[in-house]
């Protein structure tokens, strides 16, 4: 299942407390202080692991709590330190502190760590607190106690291109077209609940992730129907491919639908609506789209690309553009 926020306690391991302690061996009589530290508590650690694309896996355990130091032993015996807890995350999460409502870390890359809690230090045993004129001293420190945050995560999915469109525009069957990946699809709205990903390959070793977000509605920026909830999702895209259903049984007519998008966009996020975009006309096999197209194209300051992405007819000029937008114009396809 999907998932892409989650609350979580998280808190690090005590650290162990030094001992009181004196040398006693036989035939060496008032040896002194031989107390040992205590052991530093485990950190609570969150990695990025681009094994993992959703939070879901957390979900079954609210708190994560690192292992406490072991406390000082005799003979100037340290404690052992407790392990550090490393909690595996989704690239693209980004981590924030629930009570102070500030961001710390945006893991945004393979292997990025951040220490959410620090474990206590390990307290002092009596050997450390010897005279010269204090040779056997009963007191030792109590080890620190570990850090303690409540955090949120939210998962913003890293995707080079993001498919935007109404509702049944065609989005999980292009997706499925240009990728191995296989979202459910309908001939009603809302098929897609929860974005995919799939990934294009080039001829000379670059990919294309690509995102299928599920439908915006008129709205959507607001909070209705399912759009505001994975907009954030096409923040980190470099590429907004727009998808237009052109055919008789759209749900709005093609200019109008176009606009709908654009305003959500532009609403949500300047950023995000500044991005280059690539419109596509879509279900051009559907008897009637072809007329409906070229008044679309019409009207329209940018260029439109039309394609059938149940026939597969255009498919290949799409991809060729979308190399091309991403990389420059290197020629790759």
């Amino acid at each position: 299942m999907f998932r892409d926020e989650i609350k979580l306690r998280m808190k690090a391991g005590d650290g162990g407390a030094g001992m009181v302690s004196f040398l006693r061996e036989k035939f060496r009589p008032r040896m002194g202080p031989d107390g040992g530290d205590g052991g530093k508590g485990g950190d609570v650690i969150l990695e990025a692991d681009d094994n993992y694309n959703t939070l879901y896996h957390l979900i079954h355990r609210p708190q994560y709590i690192a292992r406490s130091g072991e406390p000082g032993g005799r003979k100037n015996c340290s404690g052992k330190n407790g392990h550090d807890l490393v909690v595996k995350v989704p690239v693209g999460t980004l981590v924030r502190d629930v009570d102070r409502s500030v961001l710390l870390k945006d893991l945004a890359r393979k292997g990025d760590r951040l220490v959410i809690c620090k474990g206590g230090k390990g307290g002092r045993g009596n050997q450390n607190f010897a005279t010269s004129t204090n040779q056997a001293p009963r007191k030792a420190v109590a080890g620190g106690i570990g850090e303690e945050r409540k955090v949120r995560l939210e998962l913003k999915m890293i995707a080079d291109v993001g498919l935007v469109g109404l509702p049944n525009a065609g989005k999980s069957t292009l997706i499925s077209r240009l990728s191995a990946a296989r979202p459910r699809v309908a001939d009603y709205p809302f098929t897609t609940l929860v974005p995919s990903l799939g990934i294009i390959r080039g001829s000379d070793y670059r990919d294309i992730v690509v995102a299928d977000l599920p439908g915006l509605i008129e709205g959507a920026h607001e909070g209705k129907g399912l759009g505001d909830t994975f907009l954030k999702h096409v923040e980190r895209t470099r590429l907004i491919v727009h998808l237009v259903d052109v055919s008789p049984l759209a749900l709005k007519p093609p200019l109008e639908a176009y606009r709908v998008i654009r305003k959500e966009l532009e609403s949500y996020s300047p950023t995000l609506a500044a991005k280059p975009e690539v419109v596509i006309a879509t279900k051009m096999d559907v008897t009637g789209s072809k007329r409906r197209a070229s008044s679309f194209r019409g009207k329209m300051n940018v260029p439109v690309l039309e394609l059938s992405a149940v026939t597969g007819a255009g498919v290949p000029g799409l991809v060729r553009e979308l190399f091309r937008a991403l990389y420059s114009g290197d020629g790759v396809e």
